[in-house]
């Protein structure tokens, strides 16, 4: 089978988050992985992002498939349910709003910029090196951090489920799934 052009976009959630090791600006990249998704589901009603361009999803079925880091077992029925995967999203929109708020906070002056990774929403990692002050805003430095932090903490849980269950377990209860998946069923009357 001849593999296509979106076939290698794996390469870019690896790039993306080397870039944002060196230099976490880059994590502004991120956004694309947001909305990109939305797009496609609002314009198109479907998950082609999910199913056919996402990166992360790619990463996974090499990592998981190809090269056999996972145990390909069935993930649990309740990480299936609409409760985990729709309690998952709520639990990661209160995160992303935290991270805006803190972002908020930089740019009103009223909170200092924190160079961290915050891994699993609760180990903060120092992450100096990858800032350097620039023309912009300590407040678009903060939103980096931030928006890195979310991006690295859902590949760490993909990866673990990866190796837990079968290679595109995360895409079960990833929130832009969840979240996509909700406005198809929105645009095509299915809720």
């Amino acid at each position: 089978m001849k593999r296509k052009w979106y076939d290698y976009l794996w390469i870019l959630s690896l790039t993306y988050l080397a870039l944002g090791f060196f230099n976490i600006l880059f994590a502004w990249l991120g956004l694309l992985c947001f909305f990109i998704p939305i797009l496609i589901s609002v314009t198109v009603g479907t998950k082609g992002y999910c199913n056919r361009y996402c990166g992360r999803g790619q990463l996974f079925s090499l990592l998981g498939g190809r090269f056999g880091f996972s145990r390909k077992k069935d993930i649990p029925k309740w990480m299936k349910s609409r409760g985990f995967r729709y309690g998952f999203l709520v639990f990661f929109f209160l995160m992303f709003f935290q991270m805006l708020w803190n972002t908020y906070l930089v740019f009103a002056g009223t909170q200092d910029l924190r160079q961290m990774v915050t891994l699993l929403w609760t180990f903060q990692v120092p992450w100096h090196w990858a800032y350097h002050g620039t023309l912009f805003h300590a407040g678009a430095a903060q939103f980096a951090f931030g928006f890195y932090s979310v991006m690295l903490t859902s590949t760490m849980l993909g990866i673990v489920t990866m190796i837990l269950f079968k290679p595109r377990s995360w895409c079960v209860y990833c929130p832009m799934g969840t979240m996509t998946q909700l406005i198809c069923k929105v645009k095509n009357r299915k809720l």
